[in-house]
């Protein structure tokens, strides 16, 4: 498929309830409210065409840029590509998911992830802790660097409630993934998730919740799971 037969599909896709939706959340810009599980029966026709996907990405339509991450692969990422995906990465389901998920399967992960969550910028330190989360749960603990993910659950530790709305979340979820997914720093993230506490986020008109990271990471090693890989986080 080329791309205006994309956009065309996209089109009727959408919803106006789950364009709604996708406002209440706090979607900006052009899109058609098309639900993931929809996006995700098209990424068959652009998996195998880079090139395609990188041009969805490009639209400025959500639906779109989405399906790109989806799409895309990882490993054929520029890094000038990935900065420019974060600059326009105009709200958080783009930050956290679409860009935040292939810059961690690229080859600059943790160079972006480190550069991103250093930011102003809201969605690009959102991207960029999202970034080193997503890292966390694709790779062996033996390639990670436990004193700097030690580094940083300090930095979360003194500093959460400070900070900007969406990074708050990703935060809380950093520490959710160092518990869940680095065994050996497992004790320590549970340590700082007690610390924090209830984290505080502006979820917009939404019912969403802010899961609590002590009870969220215990709920994992009730079920075994603590330590356990994915094999993907694009999703």
């Amino acid at each position: 498929m080329k791309l205006d037969e994309i956009m065309h599909k996209l089109e009727e896709l959408g919803s106006e309830q789950t364009k709604k939706t996708f406002m209440n959340h706090g979607a900006k810009g052009a899109f058609f409210g098309v639900k993931v599980g929809d996006l995700k029966k098209l990424v068959k026709y652009v998996k195998k065409d880079q090139e395609l996907a990188l041009a969805l990405y490009n639209t400025g339509n959500h639906d779109a840029m989405y399906l790109a991450g989806l799409s895309v692969n990882p490993k054929l990422m520029e890094k000038e590509t990935l900065q420019e995906w974060v600059k326009n990465a105009n709200w958080y389901m783009l930050a956290e998911y679409t860009v935040a998920s292939v810059a961690a399967e690229s080859n600059y992960a943790m160079e972006l992830a480190k550069e991103w969550m250093k930011s102003e910028v809201e969605m690009t330190a959102v991207a960029g802790w999202s970034t080193y989360s997503n890292y966390l749960s694709i790779t062996p603990d033996e390639k990670l660097d436990l004193e700097e993910i030690r580094t940083l659950l300090k930095q979360v530790e003194t500093s959460i409630h400070l900070e900007k709305n969406r990074v708050r979340y990703v935060m809380n979820n950093f520490v959710i993934c160092v518990g869940a997914y680095v065994v050996e720093l497992y004790e320590e993230a549970i340590r700082v998730a007690g610390v924090i506490g209830k984290v505080h986020v502006d979820v917009g008109n939404t019912a969403c919740k802010v899961p609590l990271a002590t009870d969220y990471i215990k709920k994992i090693e009730q079920r075994g799971k603590i330590g356990v890989k994915r094999k993907t986080c694009i999703c």
